[in-house]
Parts: structure tokens; sequence; C-alpha cells
């Protein structure tokens, strides 16, 4: 049974830093390519960063200079480092699981992000 568990989520202020992590299970963690989505209320899922099994990162505009993913494959574990936080970064992120050239795509339940004075 494929899981994908993200943590890390909270309240902040703005400027404040998160960590968000994403624990993998049955799945070869190594072999997919991983991203970060969020949604805020009433607004459509975005992509946030992706990284792919060779490391290669990408990241939203909004984003770029302030999150950094990353992945540890001896951990199964995909990070957001989430740093200089903005009110319009509060929303939902999920953590999406794909293997790439595949039908089998995978998504955990989400964790909140509020950022908040």
């Amino acid at each position: 049974q494929v899981q994908l568990v993200e943590s890390g989520g909270g309240l902040v202020q703005p400027g404040e830093s998160l960590r968000l992590s994403c624990a993998a299970s049955g799945i070869t963690f190594s072999s997919y390519d991983m991203r970060w989505y969020r949604q805020a209320p009433g607004k459509l899922r975005e992509l946030v960063a992706s990284i792919t099994i060779g490391g290669s990162t990408n990241y939203a505009d909004s984003v770029k200079g302030r999150f950094t993913i990353s992945r540890d494959n001896a951990k199964n574990t995909l990070y957001l480092q989430m740093d200089s936080l903005k009110p319009e970064d509060t929303a939902a992120y999920y953590c999406n699981a794909w293997l790439s050239g595949s039908f089998l795509n995978y998504w955990g339940q989400g964790t909140q992000v509020t950022v908040s004075s």
C-alpha cells in the first residue's frame, strides 16, 4: 500500500520559516520524480516545486529564491524548506510522487501552512 505522509505545517508569522516533510512508503522512492503542490481556499492546486530522480529541481516563480526542495532517498523522504514566508503562501501543501513515463501517480493527504501576523 502506497502512503505519502506530509508533516511540518503550522501557523507562522510573515518572514519566518517552515520545513515540510513527506515520508513515502510502498514505493521505490528513488525511482519517482517528486513534487510539492499547494492549494489555497477557492484556488486551483498549483505546482510549487519539483525534483527529479536525478536531483534536478524546478520552482514556481512565486517561490523561487525562498523555497528549497530536496530528497533523501535513504530515508524515503521529500522535503520543502520554506523561508521568508508570506501571507500568500498560506495553503494546504501536498506531496506528489510520479513514476515518469507511467500512470503511477500518488498523493499525500496534505499539511496546512498558515502565514499570518
